[in-house]
């Protein structure tokens, strides 16, 4: 892809482009072009207000929150930005046991978690398909964990139509660098240095009933514009032969971590930047869900809630075991501590409404299915009463301090102007019935 063309950046060509997105369709890749190559920061701002506004016509003001669960950090490959690499030979390793995951999964429910990614390594121990159904069947049958999503190394279309089988939800896989020479750069051993196969992990897994996948870049390892294009070109691509395409486009930014190879100022992207990204995520496909991880500080997260964000993880940790011990290496260091209280409760002063949803997995809505509902608005109506209801189970049973009595006051106004059936599934919670949507 050539990114150095001569592109229109005109205000009133970027301005029929914001249009478009505001009218929910997918741009083409001359209009993300535009966007990439704009400097004019007076306009940033109109394209961040569009980004916003763009989130909020698809999924209102809701804001999902979810916990990875690293099962392992035993690794095959040597990655040089990651802490797990076979070259980081003071690593401390650890693939947790079935009954280790489970322990996690229990705390982490009781902390008010309903959805969580399962993160592996690539290692015969972690990355076996017998393994992780075991994992998942008990977080399922011994937990109270509503829906797992996994991010694990590609698989064969055989071992993912067990993954699949075994109730996994999104499945993620991140391209961590689309320029081939320095994606083998990066990945000069292991599994993962086949590029290819990497490549084709999306069509495998949606070969075999995967409707909602995760896809992202590692941001960093080269220059930005590049990648942020081929990916939405990938995306839509997909779209172009499934009917749909991402579920969710995760913005990771390369951080240092423990026994990396990596020169982290070369292709370094900055703040301002990363919210580019975030709102021509939003812009480019606007029925996206956007992800946020705990890689970046407070201030940016918040920030980029409010420009196109719509789906963030709290109260991370990045090792196996990192819930209920320290003393595992981590998988990269970890910038926002807070936990999911202190989250929710910036959520809802920022004026967003904090989601521990799980229903559309449950619903059926995923998808070609969920797009459509997305693209016409008819999502947002779902996300928000779910949004309220799971929040009213989190004030019921986990919520504690002034976080309660700000969702206690929240969840009275928007009782005082909904219907009677929204009040009557408040009642149920109240009573001890749990898992209540629509």
């Amino acid at each position: 892809m050539t990114m150095n063309r001569k592109v229109n950046t005109d205000p009133a060509r970027i301005r029929e482009i914001l249009a478009k997105s505001l009218n929910l369709q997918v741009l083409d890749m001359s209009e993300v072009s535009s966007l990439l190559a704009l400097e004019d920061n007076g306009l940033w701002d109109e394209i961040f207000q569009a980004a916003r506004k763009v989130k909020e016509k698809v999924y209102g003001k809701r804001i999902v929150l979810f916990a990875p669960l690293y099962l392992s950090n035993e690794c095959v490959n040597d990655c040089l930005y990651c802490g797990f690499r076979t070259g980081n030979k003071d690593a401390v390793r650890k693939t947790l046991t079935v009954d280790e995951a489970v322990e996690e999964s229990k705390l982490l429910s009781g902390r008010g978690y309903k959805r969580l990614l399962l993160v592996t390594s690539e290692h015969a121990k972690a990355a076996g398909i017998d393994y992780l159904e075991k994992v998942i069947h008990s977080i399922y049958d011994k937990t109270d964990i509503r829906i797992l999503h996994a991010n694990t190394a590609p698989m064969s279309v055989e071992d993912f139509r067990r993954l699949k089988g075994a109730g996994i939800g999104v499945y993620q896989c991140f391209q961590e660098t689309y320029h081939i020479p320095t994606y083998r750069q990066m990945h000069p051993t292991g599994a993962k240095a086949d590029y290819a196969w990497r490549l084709g992990v999306m069509d495998r897994a949606i070969e075999v009933g995967f409707e909602d996948i995760g896809m992202g870049v590692l941001l960093g390892l080269y220059d930005w514009r590049w990648e942020v294009a081929v990916l939405i070109s990938h995306s839509r691509r997909l779209i172009n032969k499934y009917g749909f395409g991402p579920h969710t486009l995760s913005v990771p930014r390369l951080q240092p971590a423990e026994g990396s190879d990596v020169e982290l100022e070369r292709y370094r992207v900055s703040d301002h930047d990363l919210k580019k990204i975030v709102a021509i995520y939003r812009l480019a496909l606007p029925y996206v869900g956007v992800v946020i991880s705990t890689r970046e500080q407070p201030g940016i997260r918040d920030e980029l809630l409010t420009i196109g964000a719509s789906q963030i993880s709290a109260g991370s940790k990045t090792s196996p075991s990192g819930y209920l011990h320290d003393g595992d290496t981590e998988q990269f260091e970890i910038g926002d501590a807070r936990s999911l209280e202190e989250v929710i409760e910036k959520i809802v002063s920022l004026g967003l409404v904090p989601s521990l949803c799980t229903a559309c997995y449950r619903e059926g809505r995923s998808g070609g299915r969920f797009r459509e509902l997305a693209e016409t608005e008819g999502i947002k109506n779902f996300c928000h009463e779910n949004a309220l209801l799971s929040l009213k189970e989190y004030l019921e049973d986990c919520a504690s301090g002034e976080v309660k009595e700000k969702l206690k006051k929240m969840l009275d106004k928007e009782i005082a102007k909904s219907s009677n059936g929204f009040a009557e599934k408040i009642k149920f919670i109240e009573s001890g019935k749990r898992d209540v949507h629509i």
